[in-house]
């Protein structure tokens, strides 16, 4: 056995299979020991990394695109950028005319949620980005439709996997109309559903035993892109909370065992309802599907073989332990059980208009940041504001409430405001117990000018690039930016009160986020970039955090990035996709 980790042939037990009682099977406290203790074993520490293999094994590097050998294509289409709407209407109420669902709407909601951007070149070396950020750009986020018939797309109703590189559906299963009827029974006509799924191993091949928290806040992005892309044709998502992985495994076919003989399984995430309708879900709205019609769904007819990513593997048992232990069972709606109240209308930005799918295609990361470039007070409180959770609002929608994450903020170059810590409180009703819970000697002021709708408080004053800095892991791209920021989770309380599975919710949560901050640093003319290393407990320090209640969990930087010209910039997709043009 190998020290950090184990070289092996046969993949991990996946969740949706039983589970052999001599092997793994959790309590409800051992599942909550399992994640509390992951979490604190995986934290970086100046003088320890978590622990990883310390080289890239680029013989075993796995391959970013997943296809189902011998399932039947449906090509999307391309539709060209357009002018409207405006990046801004896409969290207006109503802003947005509901589109129809068809070939041309869907191809278009893949188009700018979980599609191809660009592809980068460099001496002869070439990689595709994607509409969707991912943690090193190694995407372990796959997306899943499961839709009825439409015109050009599907004759009868099915499942189907999206291949980004190609910009197709793949049909894994067809689904009787009967069946389908029933599967949504319930949701405005034309809803569909849209799954995603995790392959953990494209992450730890880099990252090691820190990798399943870097897979769940890329579910967190592709989870805000979809919801997006959603309100780019007018339509609605719902998050389906009370699903089970079981019952998502099932509609997904992640539980077919022969399908993944050779291949790399995906551990579920989550299901969303997208539906085109001009009504907001209601309390009888379901947010989960009937048992029958899922084993209806299993037992239809099945299509295509996962391809094989890596020829070789390193079995990280850590990452294992945890994927078990948060398994999702079905669960009540977490909106009932812990209500949030719904903050102010978000604030009416000041600024040109930009084509939301123009920004949504050019959204990049930044690789340096130039130690110059401020932001005015105006466009640093309008990219608070968009974080702030409003759940009837794109792209909080998708995932609905409750509220855990807060912004612990670096402030380096905002004009009209000194440099120094600041905190968003995201959660009004924890304002107090954030203030017990750290310094004593903290202000906690509304800076002069802050709007009310933000809930930012001011700290201390000074200096602290070198800080941000160092905290995240000595890198100069935290203290060169305007701001820097560590994600600041109310970790402990939930996860005793819902369970371990809730550990990968609050990761979604940041991922959010931090797709809002991309975005925004885009609207804004500037850039941002996620920051996944970073010394925990330092983090904690800094702040006066005590015990565990209070996490960091992602840290992020926004500032006027460095380009690196040596790079060549490619089209996303070759003449012969282009040429599925929407007329």
């Amino acid at each position: 056995m190998k020290t950090l980790g184990t070289r092996v042939d046969k993949q991990a037990h996946h969740p949706c299979e039983p589970i052999d009682p001599s092997k793994r099977r959790y309590t409800t406290m051992d599942a909550l020991e399992i994640a509390l203790r992951y979490h604190e074993t995986t934290k970086h520490h100046p003088h320890r990394y978590a622990r990883s293999l310390g080289y890239l094994d680029w013989a075993t590097q796995p391959d970013p695109f997943r296809r189902y050998q011998g399932a039947p294509c449906a090509p999307l289409l391309l539709a060209a950028p357009a002018t409207a709407p405006s990046y801004d209407a896409l969290v207006e109420s109503g802003a947005i005319a509901t589109q129809a669902v068809c070939l041309e709407t869907i191809s278009e909601f893949f188009q700018y949620s979980l599609a191809l951007s660009a592809w980068k070149e460099i001496q002869g070396t070439r990689w595709a980005l994607r509409i969707n950020p991912s943690s090193g750009n190694l995407h372990p986020t796959e997306g899943y439709l499961a839709i009825g018939a439409v015109q050009g797309l599907a004759d009868v109703p099915g499942v189907f996997h999206y291949a980004p590189k190609d910009h197709v559906l793949e049909r894994r299963c067809e689904i009787g109309a009967d069946v389908w009827d029933r599967l949504i029974d319930g949701f405005p006509s034309g809803t569909f559903l849209v799954g995603l799924s995790s392959i953990h191993w494209r992450e730890a091949w880099k990252y090691g035993e820190r990798a399943y928290r870097y897979c769940q806040h890329d579910v967190g992005h592709a989870l805000a892109a979809l919801g997006l892309s959603a309100a780019l044709q007018g339509w609605q998502v719902l998050p389906l909370t009370k699903m089970s992985d079981e019952e998502l495994c099932a509609l997904l076919g992640l539980d077919r065992t022969h399908d993944f003989e050779n291949a790399e399984r995906e551990h579920p995430d989550l299901l969303i309802a997208v539906m085109p309708s001009t009504e907001s879900p209601t309390s009888n709205t379901p947010l989960d599907l009937p048992s029958g019609a899922l084993v209806s769904v299993m037992r239809g007819k099945w299509y295509g073989s996962a391809n094989q990513l890596s020829s070789d593997h390193v079995d990280w048992e850590l990452i294992d332990s945890v994927a078990d232990a948060c398994v999702k069972p079905s669960t009540p709606d977490l909106a009932i059980s812990t209500p949030t109240p719904e903050p102010p209308a978000p604030l009416n930005p000041n600024r040109p208009s930009t084509p939301a799918r123009t920004l949504i295609q050019q959204r990049r990361s930044a690789v340096a940041m130039d130690g110059r470039t401020s932001l005015t007070a105006e466009q640093f409180y309008l990219m608070m504001d968009r974080t702030v959770p409003r759940f009837k609002h794109p792209p909080w929608s998708a995932l609905g409430p409750p509220t855990h994450v807060h912004l612990g903020l670096f402030v380096h170059r905002v004009e009209g405001l000194a440099p120094g810590l600041y905190f968003l409180v995201r959660s009004p009703g924890q304002l107090e117990t954030l203030r017990e819970s750290m310094r004593p000697e903290f202000s906690w002021q509304k800076p002069a000018g802050c709007p009310k709708t933000v809930p930012l408080y001011h700290l201390m004053s000074g200096d602290v690039r070198a800080v941000a800095g160092q905290v995240s892991c000595g890198q100069d791209i935290a203290a060169d930016g305007a701001f820097s920021l560590g994600m600041i989770v109310d970790f402990k309380g939930p996860l005793q009160t819902h369970g371990a599975w809730i550990y990968r919710r609050l990761f979604w949560e940041t991922g959010m986020i931090g797709q809002v901050l991309y975005l925004e640093a885009e609207a804004a003319g500037i850039r941002s970039t996620g920051i996944g290393c970073f010394f925990d407990d330092s983090v904690h320090n800094i702040f006066g955090f005590k015990d565990r209640r209070y996490q960091s969990f992602y840290h992020f930087t926004v500032g006027g990035p460095v380009e690196d010209t040596r790079l060549t910039t490619l089209p996303p997709y070759p003449p012969d996709v282009t040429a599925r043009a929407i007329p």
